[in-house]
């Protein structure tokens, strides 16, 4: 949407309805029909408002949540016809706001001289340390990086997250009276021990899921197999990794497309996703898969990468092998295996906590993530935790709803330590 007229057709279509299914389907409670009210008015300021005040990176989502399945999948006129275009919406309120220079300034209670720790600084660390530090608490984050956001900054491109988004996000979380340490690294430069005979009084853990999933395809020393964590990385820290020639990369998430969009910006001959299952099973989204495509990225389904082919540190090929889905389960199809040419390889096939740090914090693990009771709290008094770090489906929207909800929980612990 471009101009306040496009943007006042789509909203003059919403019904208000009662029972705004569309505000249900969101994870964070969007006030949607509320915001979109003020666009029919001509009110862009009040329409910020609402979205800023309720959901500090609401810019963000705007780019990246999965609307189809949130307030847009959920929108009562979807159901016969098209849904409201409540990402657009959203998306053209907070442009409107960048380029009009519309800057929400967070009211802050009084402080209450409490200190809190936040450690790690994605989209759960922040909501957390946001909701916290409006209420009075003082609030200091912990990062490991030189720079907060977690996957906003080093995981998400800057083709489907602009960065000046991330770059304004830290500015506006300063003006909440929060301190920021980067390259402070949990358990080595940080300890709950450290942090509780410091004087926090509450300490949330969102270090996110940071080791990214591999498995064995060569016994040969070979530099050209790499994680997608660190292509990203690599990609939006502008720093060009060269001669990556044909790529292939395993997986079928936003991570992959990702990764295969990447490494065409970064040169590569070729990019092509390789994919165990079916596209109707592929976890991407439809519009990631799209423009992934639209980029030149090719995509094979229904096949496993077996083993890298490498003489002399360079992969030559890649043996794969068909697959079928039965019941749920992927199986080799016996005498399909085929061969693809490829230089470089990329794993996309998910990331998971840093065990070895959380075990040494003696954080009770469960299924390899955070255990938590049903007050975000883990095993340890006065530790909480949320995000990635203890949930497997990992998107922005359900991590910003577990810094919300670790807050809550927060807040009422330290009230019951002072009541």
């Amino acid at each position: 949407m471009n101009s306040l007229q496009e943007a006042q057709n789509e909203a003059n279509k919403c019904l208000n309805c009662k029972v705004p299914m569309c505000q249900k389907g969101c994870p964070i409670s969007t006030h949607i029909p509320q915001f979109i009210e003020q666009i029919k008015k001509s009110n862009l300021e009040e329409a910020y408002k609402i979205l800023q005040e309720n959901n500090i990176m609401s810019n963000i989502c705007s780019n990246v949540c999965p609307y189809e399945e949130c307030c847009v999948g959920n929108c009562i006129k979807g159901i016969k016809g098209e849904p409201i275009q409540v990402n657009k919406l959203e998306k053209y309120v907070n442009n409107w706001a960048r380029k009009n220079n519309v800057i929400y300034v967070n009211e802050r209670q009084k402080s209450n001289n409490i200190k809190i720790a936040v450690v790690g600084s994605g989209p759960a660390g922040i909501e957390c340390a946001v909701e916290l530090s409006k209420k009075g608490f003082e609030v200091t984050i912990f990062e490991k990086e030189e720079e907060i956001g977690g996957l906003l900054t080093y995981g998400i491109p800057g083709f489907r997250l602009p960065r000046d988004i991330t770059q304004n996000l830290t500015r506006r979380i300063k003006s909440l009276g929060i301190n920021i340490q980067t390259n402070i690294e949990f358990g080595k430069d940080i300890t709950i021990e450290s942090l509780k005979k410091n004087g926090y009084k509450a300490i949330f853990v969102a270090i996110g899921a940071e080791i990214a999933s591999t498995y064995h395809l060569t016994n040969k020393e070979c530099n050209k197999i790499h994680r997608s964590d660190y292509i990203l990385k690599e990609y939006n820290a502008k720093r060009i990794i060269n001669d990556l020639g044909n790529v292939i990369i395993i997986g079928g998430g936003n991570v992959a497309t990702d990764s295969a969009r990447a490494a065409i910006r970064m040169g590569a001959k070729s990019s092509t996703i390789v994919y165990r299952r079916n596209r109707e099973k592929m976890p991407a989204r439809e519009i990631e898969l799209e423009e992934a495509m639209e980029d030149g990225v090719e995509v094979i389904y229904n096949t496993k990468v077996l083993e890298a082919d490498v003489e002399e540190g360079k992969i030559q090929k890649v043996r794969c092998i068909k697959t079928d889905t039965t019941n749920g389960e992927v199986k080799d199809i016996e005498g399909s295996e085929f061969y693809i040419n490829a230089d470089t390889i990329i794993f996309a096939i998910g990331l998971k906590p840093n065990k070895e740090i959380i075990e040494q914090e003696k954080i009770q693990l469960e299924n390899g993530l955070i255990k938590i009771d049903e007050n975000c709290q883990t095993n340890i008094e006065g530790v909480f935790a949320g995000g990635d770090v203890c949930q497997s489906k990992a998107t922005v929207c359900l991590a910003i709803k577990a810094g919300k909800e670790a807050a809550k929980n927060m807040e009422k612990y330290i009230n019951t330590l002072y009541n």
